[in-house]
């Protein structure tokens, strides 16, 4: 059941988002990271953006960091807002791939440790605990996670095939995002997870077609929940021209369009750039609305809009590329 929070009881987190929003990382300031003499000098720019200080920089000192500004930031909103759900929206997504992460290094035996991310509603060591082969089912301790994180189990041993149990995840997933969004009661984070869907089920279309794969293959790893529907999809996937026609006069046209192209031998880079720079254009609207459920909405994709790109700019860097190989790979910027 929906509970709508007034608008009115985002006052001061709307406030306070507004302030925040002046650290992002800004086109300007990516442009400096890239133009950066050295890799020291490029953190410096992450550093005036409150990100930690990195005595050595190396892809673990980046990786640490980003987790540590994406733990700031949720505890930080968590701390201030009317209705703590609409943050689990977003920290639902790490608790799943938590549970992808314990499930393939118990099937390999290797210690998960190293890449569990403290970012989910629950904490790694009780997920990890509560995922145990040992422990008993009996006991009550059934939830949409951990219910989907026994079924990817018994597939994964079955099968030996992590992308099907990947699948089962995800669709898990997509499903408690949806349910997540719903009992907020706000339209506005409701539409995001649906197009969070459209770009997930688009992004499949156009891999499973370019790999020269059938309707049956990709009926299997589609998701429910998005304004496209399933079988619009499927349509694409028999239809020549179906796919620019479905996604036409929608956030995904661009999109629809660089995939038709990639399909037949186009690059992938700029077809996946378009899917995400389309989410990011949906809630870039929200920077006129003053207060409400709309900037919390805004300020937590353009924060993970922004992880992502020093993630792309500070590996290349690291691994020698140039800053306009960089460049190419950037998304679009909420500020």
């Amino acid at each position: 059941m929906s509970h709508k929070v007034k608008d009115t009881e985002y006052l001061f987190l709307s406030t306070r988002i507004r302030v925040l929003e002046r650290t992002l990382l800004t086109r300007e300031r990516m442009e400096r990271m890239l133009d950066a003499q050295t890799n020291e000098e490029a953190v410096k720019v992450l550093v005036e953006c409150g990100y930690p200080e990195m005595p050595v920089v190396d892809v673990d000192a980046v990786n640490a960091a980003l987790v540590k500004m994406r733990e700031k930031v949720f505890d930080d909103l968590y701390a201030y807002a009317p209705d703590p759900a609409m943050i689990d929206v977003f920290k639902v997504k790490y608790d799943y791939h938590n549970v992808k992460t314990i499930l393939k290094s118990e099937a390999m035996g290797l210690d998960p440790a190293r890449l569990l991310v403290d970012c989910g509603r629950v904490p790694p060591e009780e997920l990890a605990a509560q995922l145990k082969p040992s422990k008993d089912r009996g006991n009550g301790d059934s939830t949409p996670l951990l219910d989907a994180a026994r079924e990817a189990r018994e597939l994964l041993t079955a099968s030996h095939d992590p992308q099907r149990s990947d699948c089962v995840l995800d669709r898990a997933y997509f499903r408690e995002m949806a349910a997540l969004a719903e009992a907020t009661g706000s339209d506005f984070l409701e539409g995001y997870v649906r197009l969070l869907v459209d770009a997930a089920n688009l992004k499949s279309l156009v891999r499973v077609l370019r790999m020269g794969k059938k309707r049956s293959f990709l009926e299997g790893i589609l998701f429910e929940g998005g304004n496209v529907s399933v079988e619009q999809v499927l349509r694409c996937a028999e239809e020549a021209d179906a796919l620019t026609h479905v996604y036409r006069d929608s956030l995904f046209q661009q999109a629809a369009e660089l995939g038709q192209a990639a399909i037949h031998g186009g690059e992938l880079t700029g077809f996946e750039k378009a899917c995400d720079n389309a989410l990011v254009r949906y809630v870039a609207a929200s920077k006129y609305i003053p207060f409400g459920e709309q900037p919390v909405v805004a300020y937590l994709v353009a924060k993970e809009n922004e992880l992502t790109a020093v993630r792309i700019i500070m590996t290349g860097r690291l691994a020698g590329l140039s800053a306009d190989t960089i460049r190419e790979r950037l998304r679009e910027s909420y500020v």
